[in-house]
């Protein structure tokens, strides 16, 4: 909302429709006018109600010296409770950037809603307390927004990449926060501010759009090192199942640098990796192992029988690991199959590996104890006779196994 500014000078204040040069040159030109003005209401105003005046000053003094005492009590509160990261914190660093110019603006702004002032001074007073209120509030946000962003990196404060996205960020709010801090300030004393605001938006498009890839892989970036869907030094596979595996070595503005397990360095941009399905690896507590296990179909169905609480057994004997389940669940074309699932109680891949080797070991051992063959890729061939039927090629007299009556 427009706070209204009196005319000091009827002749020393263009009209809102003025261009903002038209209307700086002209109160430039008035103002010795209106310090003249300024001064003989001034005199004029301690020779008829000097009472007035200073009761005034006194109850400005007051409330000056009132809200003083409360920011600096408030202050002293938030400093003995507020930890950093905690929005006690961020309430601190915001009240702190509360300057004395606004509180001294907001006491004569009550002071002359109650008493009757001269109309060049009211105007006076009126216009400063635009200005504080503008810059008070540009320095709230500021603060606010900057700590959030402080409060956010600070789980990776030792990252100098964090630190420049930090900066980044910073600059940004800056330009951001003033400039909105401006044109309020502007629209508020009486300037018209439509031209600047569509100049700036044309401006702002065509840059946009002739850097596009640049401020979205910025973006992207700051995504990346606020949101934290993966960090510096964690394992992650990007673009699903058959994606790139590898480690985070840099997350930069622009791009994101991975160590492929291969060996070689895969350097993607960011807004290309946000776009894709990103599977991190760093979050396990523990790691699930499904293993397929195949013996022949010539083996004894009570050995089938034993084989799960056999297994069972030889996983519940390896160090870290947990046994789920055991299972024959299908007829393969070479094979019977079983299902065996595991859990091994450690996160790192190093550990799985070792664990998963130590069941595949103890098993072979303990298959070949039990005469339990393991299956492998066969395909077995029967002849058959005219009739169709199944003919064996090793009878037990021996001999031919070609039907009688053929010759060889």
């Amino acid at each position: 909302m427009s706070i209204p500014v009196p005319k000091i000078a009827a002749s020393g204040t263009a009209g809102k429709g003025a261009p903002l040069s038209e209307k700086a040159t002209e109160d430039l030109l008035s103002l010795p006018e209106q310090t003249e003005q300024l001064t003989r209401e001034l005199f004029h105003w301690l020779r008829t109600d000097s009472l007035g005046l200073l009761a005034g000053l006194a109850i400005g003094a007051l409330l000056y010296g009132l809200f003083w005492t409360l920011r600096s009590w408030a202050r002293r509160r938030l400093a003995r409770s507020s930890v950093f990261g905690t929005w006690g914190w961020v309430a601190l660093r915001v009240l702190s950037k509360t300057r004395s110019f606004f509180l001294v603006m907001v006491s004569a702004r009550i002071v002359t809603s109650f008493f009757q002032a001269p109309a060049a001074w009211e105007g006076l007073i009126a216009f400063l307390f635009t200005v504080a209120s503008a810059v008070q509030g540009a320095f709230w946000v500021r603060e606010f927004l900057i700590a959030l962003v402080e409060r956010k990196a600070a789980a990776q404060s030792g990252d100098a990449t964090m630190s420049s996205a930090v900066g980044v960020l910073t600059v940004l709010i800056n330009v951001v926060v003033w400039a909105f801090a401006l044109i309020i300030l502007l629209d508020n004393l009486g300037v018209n501010v439509t031209a600047l605001v569509a100049g700036l938006g044309i401006g702002g498009i065509a840059i946009g759009l002739a850097a596009q890839g640049i401020f979205s892989d910025l973006f992207a970036a700051l995504s990346i090192l606020l949101d934290q869907p993966f960090r510096r030094g964690e394992t992650i596979q990007i673009g699903g199942p058959q994606g790139v595996v590898g480690t985070v070595e840099h997350i930069g503005l622009k791009t994101t640098r991975l160590r492929a397990l291969s060996g070689e360095v895969v350097v993607m941009s960011n807004a290309n990796l946000l776009n894709q399905q990103i599977n991190n690896f760093a979050d396990y507590s523990h790691r699930r192992v499904a293993m397929l296990i195949e013996v022949i179909y010539q083996t004894d169905p009570k050995l089938l029988d034993r084989i799960p609480a056999e297994l069972e057994r030889i996983v519940n004997g390896v160090t870290d690991c947990r046994f789920d389940r055991a299972h024959l669940f299908q007829f393969a074309p070479s094979a019977l199959d079983y299902e065996l699932v595991f859990t091994v109680q450690k996160a790192d891949l190093q550990s799985m590996f070792d664990a998963r080797q130590a069941v595949m070991i103890a098993a072979i051992r303990r298959f070949g104890e039990l005469g339990i063959q393991f299956a492998f890729p066969s395909q077995l061939s029967f002849l058959a006779g005219p009739d169709g039927h199944i003919v064996d090629p090793h009878p037990p007299g021996g001999g031919s196994a070609v039907p009688r009556g053929r010759a060889r």
